[in-house]
């Protein structure tokens, strides 16, 4: 495996509870000793290594270190692995024990394991303190694990990349070993196998090769993507698609400004829990700003030079009122709050909802340079979101339309296995993680149930990962290859509404507050087409491809051409996107350069195809499918596209 970019983790693992853990799988706990046995094999090789954590992953298994004597490489790799198959030849149990918290940071403290000791205090008050050791290899640990290291055959190290401790840049960056483990060889094989045939299909790589986008660093900056035309394109088709959606579905259309005044994110709750991943205020004088500036000031000189209590509480008063003379604004990281206000300009009754607002909303959040991904990570993305606000009764339904809409999205793009992971509270956090209203929380959760089952909808219940407002689903799918995406979220929101003080008449004429549902089930445009590029290998359906229809002259051939150039025209006057080659390169030169630019369909035109009215058609990636009339392969092609076939 190629060696990863050193690229600095922004937060810290949120270490599992004692019941979480009793939840972990087979393969889980298989992975989280391999991790184990990694770190044993680096302090025999490096005994100077000092460790912090090393817990399973989606994908396998990450150990951190701090070593500043040696800076790992892809070329220790065969050597720690190894160290790992003699311990796994070892057959090391995999043994409990405990320790009170002083001895704890005594052990550790005598081993300079500085990091460790710091990691005792994640454990709250009150919980055992708990090592496994195998071998000679201690770690503090909760478990649980696999029985011994001999159950521990199928590994590989994959990558090296740094992450600062807990997260956090100002502390000390760590190298961090990623690896992954399986229950056999076949297994580990297969994985691997997909992981090639990933690269394969990088988005990356393909968005390069055929023209969809382009970053630049230098003068637009980092995680900002450009759609070129052909990427354009994608945006373009995904845009109508979910307009035509949202509009049978009775949703209404709206247009929000890329900014916000900051009194709108801290009504929403956003700040400031959420400034680390917003850019920061944009801070300026507004017309108002600098005559209350001048007023404060003037009543500041009248002032003079007094003293005692009463002078400084009143000079205390207007300095206080001078530093709030700057009008701060920020770029929207999320389309919610806006829509909000939407709701909020007009009286609303019982009669006018369920109101459902969408929007292809632009959103930006800064996400740290180290974590920036193609378009998978990126600073600026246009979201497929929608609100809608509604009673309690018109919950379920609402929900299960939402649900039936991924549904729809799932089968347009051939997405055949996903999951969507519900997400719910805990309620021992209730007025610290999540809003403290357990009787809503247990209403929407129960709701929300109740709706995946009656839809016979494939999902798994994760506890204490809801949103801070309501319970959510996070849809994971997968591509044709096996990989897994999270793509889009669906959530319930029944607090920010009233922050907002929003609210509709009642039939029996009081004032409530309704019900919010976001969602956004084709993601954003950067993450979503990230996925559809790696899913189709760059290979789209007709009705979505950039370029859809290539004809290609056998000769040039005035006549030839003229016939190749009218069906041309024709298709184009049904919008479709399609270029002619009429040069005088051989036929098969033009098939390769229209293969190589991935052109759904060509339609090749010798003498004998144009005195026959008819077309040779051929499709990409499938060869020659024959000579067929000119009039039937346009229906087809025009059929094709209007039905976004697969």
């Amino acid at each position: 495996m190629e060696n990863a970019p050193l690229a600095a983790a922004k937060t810290d693992v949120q270490r599992k509870s004692l019941d979480q853990r009793e939840l972990m799988n087979e393969l889980q706990r298989l992975r989280h000793s391999a991790a184990h046995m990694l770190a044993a094999a680096v302090l025999r090789l490096w005994p100077d290594a000092l460790l912090d954590i090393g817990p399973p992953t989606d994908e396998g298994f990450y150990y951190d270190f701090d070593l500043p004597s040696h800076r790992f490489s892809p070329e220790d790799f065969p050597r720690i692995e190894e160290e790992m198959r003699k311990i796994t030849k070892e057959n090391q149990a995999f043994e409990k024990s405990f320790k009170s918290r002083d001895e704890a940071l005594t052990w550790f403290s005598s081993r300079g394991q500085k990091f460790k000791m710091e990691r005792l205090a994640d454990i709250p008050e009150g919980e055992a303190i708990s090592f496994f050791q195998n071998g000679e290899f201690v770690d503090l640990c909760a478990g649980p694990h696999v029985m011994r290291t001999g159950n521990v055959k199928a590994f590989k190290l994959l990558k090296v990349a740094s992450a600062y401790f807990r997260g956090n840049e100002k502390n000390p960056q760590l190298q961090r070993l990623y690896g992954t483990a399986f229950k056999n060889k076949e297994e580990l094989e297969n994985w691997l196998h997909l992981q090639e045939e990933a690269k394969k299909r990088d988005h990356r790589r393909i968005g390069q090769e055929m023209g969809l986008f382009a970053f630049d660093a230098e003068y637009v900056g980092p995680g900002l993507p450009l759609w070129l035309p052909k990427g354009t394109v994608l945006v373009e088709e995904l845009e109508q698609l979910a307009r035509e959606t949202e509009f049978d579905a009775g949703y209404v259309r709206v247009r929000t400004p890329h900014l916000a005044r900051e009194k709108m994110y801290k009504t929403s709750g956003h700040l400031p829990y959420y400034a680390d991943s917003m850019f920061p205020p944009i801070e300026f004088q507004e017309d108002e700003d600098r005559q209350r500036e001048l007023e404060i000031r003037a009543a500041l000189s009248a002032l003079g030079n007094g003293s005692g209590p009463e002078f400084e509480a009143e000079t205390g008063r207007l300095q206080a009122q001078l530093a709030g003379t700057t009008t701060r604004y920020y770029l929207k990281a999320m389309n919610c709050p806006h829509h909000h206000r939407i709701f909020a300009a007009e009286p609303r009754s019982y009669r006018d909802l369920p109101l459902r607002l969408a929007e292809y909303g632009m959103c930006y959040r800064y996400e740290q340079s180290g974590e920036l991904f193609g378009l998978m990570r990126v600073r600026g993305m246009q979201m497929n979101d929608a609100h809608m606000y509604c009673t309690p009764e018109q919950f379920a339904s609402e929900f299960r339309a939402v649900n039936d809409m991924y549904l729809k999205y799932f089968k347009i793009f051939g997405l055949d296995r996903y999951v969507m992971r519900f997400s719910t509270h805990d309620p021992a956090r209730l007025g610290v993680k999540f809003v403290n209203e357990p009787e809503l929380w247990k209403q929407t959760e129960d709701m929300v149930r109740q709706v995946l089952i009656d839809s016979g909808i494939n999902y798994v219940e994760v506890p204490n990962e809801a949103a801070f407002y309501g319970p959510k689903i996070d849809v994971q799918v997968y591509s044709t290859i096996g990989r897994e995406f999270t793509i889009a979220t669906n959530q319930v929101d029944f607090a920010v509404p009233r922050r907002f003080g929003l609210v509709y008449k009642d039939r029996d004429n009081t004032e409530k507050t309704p019900l919010c549902i976001h969602r956004a089930p084709l993601g954003t445009h950067e993450r979503f087409i990230g996925f559809l590029i790696e899913h189709y290998a760059g290979n789209f359906p007709l009705w979505l491809a950039p370029e859809q229809v290539r004809v290609l002259t056998i000769g040039d051939e005035v006549p030839l051409v003229d016939y190749a150039r009218a069906l041309v025209q024709e298709l184009r006057g049904h919008r479709v996107r399609v270029e002619g080659d009429y040069g005088t390169t051989k036929i098969n030169g033009k098939i390769q350069n229209a293969e190589k630019d991935k052109v759904h369909t060509m339609l090749v035109i010798g003498g004998r195809e144009k005195d026959a009215d008819s077309v040779a058609l051929r499709l990409h990636g499938k060869g020659n499918v024959g000579v067929k009339p000119r009039a039937e392969v346009v229906a087809q092609i025009l059929q094709s596209i209007r039905t976004r076939a697969a």
